[in-house]
């Protein structure tokens, strides 16, 4: 009956929609710029419709996600951001729909170009690293941007914004139209070592969808490395240098340290130290490589002072830029320490003022008037000469009560006096001399004492004149006798004690005093201007000796003064100088005259004459008496140095016998005059040239001559060829001292060709001078081949290099000849160039010697798995080239095949899926999970093995214990990668709850492997579902695909039937019942439990499929499908009656709730999204047991609480009938109503704020998923299902 009523129902329908035609949607080209904002108008779709029924506009793909439409206007507005330079065209589908037909069209938009792509450097950053002395003006590097726009937008142009430091900023220059950096400036590595260069990249500009036009730009940043020269002297650290040591300190003791460094702090040379200078020598050493300062012979402070000061000298070990080794030096301060080693020492001193009159004494004599009361003095000093020594004074002897020291203590140093005490003891006529001991003693170490002797002379009173023993004294002096010469020494006598040694002497008159005077206290009479005491001006001088005692009593004798002759006159030669003048090959003789001022009856008067040496001195002997002049050799002007110009200079001594002997010289030049006794002479005896061909007057060599006499006159050469020149060559005579030069050229007028039969000349040139005295000598010219030949390369086969070398060798050779006997050919790099990925770009991988060996790049790593073959080109030059071009004509090429090594380990590719295993059905050789690897080596290199190396079980609780190995690899190959298919060895334990951690190492031929652990996780038996058929066995197993089917669809998971058997019990058995072991499963890992199970196939639109198939119960509970109605027969008899009720119904639904339909659709629609947010759907591995994927935030099910009749227009008059339509839709009564299960997995999860108390589990396993996935904050809660039913796929 049921059906009869949906046939008359779906004819009436076919027949209504007949009558109406369907839209036309008008197709038109649309233009839209791509920066058109978001929720901006971009055009209108036109439609028409017959009947002019309302049209209802739809976007479709493709590209509707770009665009939304008013359904009612069929305005489009833009939804997602547009963008040309993914493609100039799009296609958009467009849908219009009258009510009953819907038309759809793909229509055309092409994309504006508009500025919104920034320019994008080749490279993120650029470095480069540069020497100091980096000449200003070279281009250091250059950047480049591109752009993907086009037109002026396209057009990239660079400037600096920012140079780190900032005071480098005007070093560097930039072309704005090609990026070249330039060095505007000195670099300096002493200021700093690094640039960074902050490029900026702007475009032209351009605008479309708005006015104003935009600009886009972008950075990248250049580092320049400045490295360090050898420019700067070294410096001392630290300065001033002090330092300090005690005095006798041991050899070898250490004082300081001096630091100096190499300011070149790119090159920190070593540093070589040394003592330069020292105020005392030889104390002190240093040690070369590290500047320790230490002593190097015994100290003594009190003999070299407080302080030494060292110049130090640092010099660098290695030569500077300017070939020098750079140095420095300073000062060093070390102060001596003084040590208590000393004992106080007694000094007697002639001036207590002047340290330097002291000397030390151990005896001192000190005079005191008899009955005298005070201080006596001594000139005596005691000093220690150690710093601050404290020293006791004190007295010892006969007379120690007499005196008292004073003072008692002394402080270093004093001067020290006898004070009188008692004075009734000095008494003359009893005691002339008294003797006492003077003790010092060094408090601080009483071992330290010294003791002086004084001796107390008692004067008596003056009553006597001092005398002469002789009234008159003769005496004899030589005359000019030095200042100071002593005459004689002449005393006079007083008997009076106290006038011993204190007379006093004085010479009288006074006019005696410029020539004579006497010493006060000795009596040495002595000269007192040498110059005045002469004998010629005065021979005799009178004097009186005037002596005084300490009273000023005086006593006089006469002194008579004879002055003595000596020899002190030069002898005078009667010229100036001599000039004799004498022909070469004549003899000299002339006489030189000199007379002496002395005596002439005495040696003082007599000369003797002599010759002093030179350079032709040996020429010429003078008779030492007679004074004559000659020559001993024959006079030659050419023997001369030229640069005398013949004349001869000799120095003529007179000297007298005198003692000493004094002389006089004169000058005596010797004009020797040329005579022309001398023909050319050529500097070789014959001469060979070569001159290449074809050039006219082009030099072919010079021959020289020189003519010995030295005359103008005599010595002029000129030049002539006589012949064998064949009208080829001239000769030019040009001067050059000390000869002439005669230049051979090659005649303008002539043009020598190497092709014809003379290319050898033999000629013979004559030199003659002025009066025709000649020489002559052969020339050989020999023509050159000129270089005009350009080199060519020869062709040189493939070769091939190992990945990774090191070898330093050459591993291939350009190959080139040259045409030229003469030739010297050198190779030039023009580019490298590497295949990689199928096509080739540049590279360094090799570099290029100049003889055509090529080499790999040290500083490159040749990698076959980047590039495969490289290719070389080279341009080869012909240095000696002398005519057109010196290089080939066109460039070699080579190329070079990188041959693979085993480099490489394998590669793990991602497993996005959670691998799981049902332990009941795992058996030896059940798939379980699958891995994927690949190696970048190629050939037997890249194949790969798998193996499983370790095996852990880890439970819901987190305890991890050791297995077996349960699981191995079958090793098998998909394309290009390798695969392992991990499968168990053995039946796992069906109780086990948790995962498995399978450690998988892949291995390639070279033994270089990589690992992986896998997570298994386990569907345990708690997970078995045990359906009851009351079919027996066979039946069930031939029913097997249609029942699996079924439960598939019932339950939307993977069926994994373990067992069909028959029903244990016997009643059962009897009746022919089976039992059907059961596991349902997701692809994400989750399994549902017997109650989920129930619940789903319990679902009407199941139940009956799978009654009919014979399912009984489900883990003991009874499937019953709904009975059938027995109305369904008596409506077939009143079928013809309801055709025309039910053709009145269907005519006022589709008239009057025409949209129904597709409300309906939208309801399905709603009611699914209510469950899903879109934002959830992620990609990522899902997590087993739970609804979630790994990856934060995915949750592809939650429940929404949407208002579905509000969406759909639904308003409070609607329907009951809609309404109950609408929530029809549903699935599963568990999802309406949660209550149902209250113990399942599927159950309501509020999400609440992280910090409240976490939900509870049922099962451990969900609880520590959930842990891996924590919920991040947020300040509404949501609600979701774990709907294990439901995943991406279903969506």
């Amino acid at each position: 009956m049921g059906g009869i009523t949906r046939n008359i129902f779906l004819f009436c329908l076919i027949s209504f929609v007949g009558a109406n035609n369907a839209p036309i949607i008008i197709p038109e080209v649309y233009q839209l710029c791509e920066d058109t904002p978001e929720g901006s108008h971009a055009f209108n779709i036109v439609a028409s419709d017959d009947e002019g029924d309302p049209l209802t506009f739809t976007l479709i793909d493709p590209n509707s996600a770009f665009f939304t439409i008013n359904p009612s206007t069929g305005s489009v507005t833009v939804k997602q951001t547009l963008d040309r330079e993914t493609g100039t065209v799009m296609k958009l589908g467009v849908s219009v729909f009258d009510g009953l037909n819907t038309v759809a069209v793909e229509v055309t938009i092409i994309l504006g170009d508009a500025n919104d792509n920034t320019p994008i450097f080749e490279q993120t950053s650029y470095e480069k690293t540069f020497e100091e002395n980096t000449a200003v003006g070279t281009t250091l590097l250059k950047v480049s941007a591109t752009d993907a726009d086009t037109s002026d937008a396209a057009v990239v142009r660079y400037h600096i914004d920012e140079v780190t430091p900032s005071s480098g900023f005007d070093l560097f220059s930039i072309v704005s139209t090609t990026g070249e950096i330039k060095l505007s400036g000195s670099l300096n590595a002493s200021l700093t070592t690094y640039y960074r260069l902050q490029i900026n990249a702007t475009d032209g500009g351009g605008k479309c969808h708005f006015a104003e036009k935009n600009f886009e730009s972008s950075t990248a940043f250049a580092f320049i490395t400045v490295l360090d020269v050898a420019d700067l002297d070294p410096q001392f650290l630290s300065l001033p240098y002090t330092g300090s040591v005690k005095e006798n300190s041991p050899e070898g003791t250490s004082v300081l340290q001096v630091t100096a460094i190499d300011r070149d702090t790119g090159i920190n040379d070593a540093i070589i130290y040394s003592i330069e200078d020292a105020t005392v020598d030889g104390l002190f050493g240093i040690t070369s490589d590290d500047g320790i300062i230490s002593v190097l012979s015994d100290i003594d402070r009190e003999t070299i002072g407080d302080t030494v000061t060292l110049t130090v000298k640092a010099r660098e070990s290695k030569l500077n830029i300017n070939g020098i080794h750079a140095n420095t030096t300073a000062e060093v301060v070390i102060s001596i320490v003084d040590v208590n080693d000393n004992p106080p020492l007694f000094y007697k001193c002639t001036d207590l003022t002047d340290e330097r009159s002291c000397v030390t004494a151990n005896e001192f004599i000190g005079e005191v008037d008899e009955h005298s009361l005070g201080f006596v003095p001594l000139s005596m000093m005691v000093s220690d000469n150690d710093t601050f020594a404290n020293i006791e004074l004190m007295l010892d002897g006969e007379y120690k009560d007499v005196f008292s020291v004073d003072p008692p203590i002394i402080i270093s140093e004093n001067t020290v006096q006898l004070l009188v005490r008692q004075t009734q003891q000095l008494d003359y006529e009893q005691t002339q001399q008294m003797v006492l001991q003077i003790i010092a003693i060094d408090r601080e170490q009483t071992d330290f004492r010294t003791s002086a002797t004084v001796t107390i002379n008692i004067r008596d009173t003056n009553d006597n004149s001092p005398t002469f023993p002789e009234d008159t004294y003769k005496l004899e002096i030589p005359e000019h006798s030095p200042d100071g010469t002593v005459v004689d020494t002449i005393t006079a006598n007083d008997p009076d004690t106290m006038d011993k040694g204190r007379i006093t002497y004085r010479l009288r008159p006074d006019s005696i005093l410029p020539f004579f005077d006497v010493n006060q206290t000795t009596g040495e009479v002595y000269v007192v201007n040498a110059t005045r005491l002469d004998r010629e001006t005065r021979s005799l001088y009178s004097a009186t000796l005037e002596a005084r005692d300490s009273d000023n009593k005086p006593g006089t004798t006469v002194l008579e003064i004879t002055v003595l002759d000596i020899n002190d006159q030069d002898p005078v030669i009667n010229r100036a100088s001599y000039l004799e003048i004498v022909f070469e090959g004549e003899n000299l003789s002339a006489t030189i005259q000199a007379t002496d001022g002395d005596d002439p009856d005495t040696p003082n008067s007599q000369i003797v004459f002599a010759i002093k040496p030179s350079t032709y001195s040996d020429w010429f002997e003078i008779d030492p008496t007679t004074g004559v002049l000659t020559n001993t050799v024959d006079l030659d002007r050419e023997a001369l140095d030229p640069n005398l110009n013949g004349r001869i200079e000799l120095i003529v001594t007179a000297t007298d016998k005198g003692d000493p002997p004094r002389s006089s010289s004169t000058t005596v030049v010797v004009s020797v005059e040329d005579d022309n006794d001398n023909k050319p002479e050529f500097n070789e005896k014959s001469y060979k040239f070569t001159v290449n061909e074809g050039g006219k007057g082009a030099f072919v060599g010079s021959i020289k001559a020189v003519d010995l006499d030295q005359t103008v006159g005599f010595n002029r050469i000129s030049f002539s060829i006589l012949n064998g020149s064949f009208a080829s060559f001239i000769i030019q005579t040009v001067l050059e001292p000390p000869g002439y030069r005669g230049e051979i050229r090659v005649d303008p007028d002539s043009e020598l060709d190497f092709e014809s039969n003379r290319t050898h000349f033999e000629m013979w040139v004559e030199a003659a001078d002025l009066e025709q005295k000649k020489a002559q000598v052969l020339v050989e010219v020999d023509v050159l081949d000129v270089n005009d030949e350009r080199p060519e390369f020869t062709p040189v086969s493939p070769m091939a290099v190992k990945e990774n070398t090191t070898l330093t060798d050459a591993v291939g050779k350009f190959l080139a000849h040259d045409k030229d006997t003469n030739h010297s050919l050198i190779y030039e790099l023009v580019s490298v160039k590497c295949r990689c990925s199928g096509s080739f770009q540049s590279c360094n991988w090799f570099i290029l010697d100049p003889t055509g060996e090529i080499r790999v790049n040290p500083d490159s790593t040749v990698d076959y798995e980047e590039c495969d073959q490289a290719e070389v080109e080279a341009q080869v030059v012909d240095e000696y080239t002398e005519k057109g071009e010196n290089s080939s004509q066109t460039t070699g090429k080579i190329l070079i095949n990188i041959e693979d090594i085993n480099d490489n380990a394998p590669v793990f590719s991602p497993i996005n899926d959670v691998s799981f295993v049902v332990s009941e059905s795992a058996n030896r050789g059940t798939a379980v999970e699958e891995v994927t690897a690949t190696d970048r080596d190629s050939g037997v290199n890249r194949v790969i093995t798998f193996e499983v190396t370790e095996v852990r079980f880890e439970d819901t609780f987190n305890v991890t214990t050791s297995e077996n190995l349960l699981f191995n690899v079958r090793n098998t190959q998909q394309d290009d990668k390798y695969v392992g298919i991990i499968q168990p060895t053995t039946t796992l334990d069906v109780t086990l709850k948790g995962k498995y951690l399978v450690t998988v190492r892949a291995t390639d031929t070279g033994g270089l492997w990589s690992a992986i652990v896998l997570e298994i996780f386990t569907i345990d038996e708690s997970y078995k579902v045990e359906l009851e058929f009351r079919l027996p066995v066979a039946e069930v197993e031939a029913k097997r695909a249609e029942i699996t089917s079924t439960l598939f669809a019932a339950t939307r998971a993977t069926v994994d039937i373990i067992s069909v058997e028959s029903t244990t019990d016997e009643t059962s058995r009897a009746s022919g019942r089976t039992t059907m072991i059961v596991y349902f499963v997701y692809s994400n890992g989750t399994a549902l439990t017997s109650d989920k199970v129930e619940v789903m196939l319990s679902d009407p639109q199941h139940s009956v499929e799978l009654a009919a198939l014979g399912l009984d119960s489900i883990g003991g509970t009874t499937v019953n499908p709904p009975p059938e109605d027995p109305l369904s027969y008596i409506l077939f008899g009143v079928v013809g009656g309801l055709v025309i009720v039910l053709t009145v119904l269907a005519t006022s639904l589709m008239c009057n709730r025409r949209k129904y339909r597709t409300k309906l659709k939208a309801a399905k629609a709603m009611n699914s999204a209510s469950m899903v947010t879109s934002d959830n759907q992620k990609g990522g591995a899902v997590v087993p047991g739970t609804n979630k994927y790994t990856m934060e935030g995915a949750n592809p099910v939650l429940n929404l609480n949407i208002d579905s009749t509000l969406i759909l227009d639904l308003d409070h008059e609607s329907s009951d009938v809609d309404k109950v339509s609408l929530n029809s839709l549903d699935y599963s009564n568990d999802m309406t109503y949660p209550e149902m299960d209250t113990n399942s997995h599927m159950r309501i999860i509020e999400e609440e704020e992280e910090g409240d108390a976490p939900p509870e589990y049922v099962e451990a396993l969900d609880a520590a998923l959930a842990q891996r996935n924590p919920k991040k904050h947020s300040n509404t809660p949501h609600t979701g299902f774990t709907n294990h039913a439901f995943n991406t796929t279903d969506l």
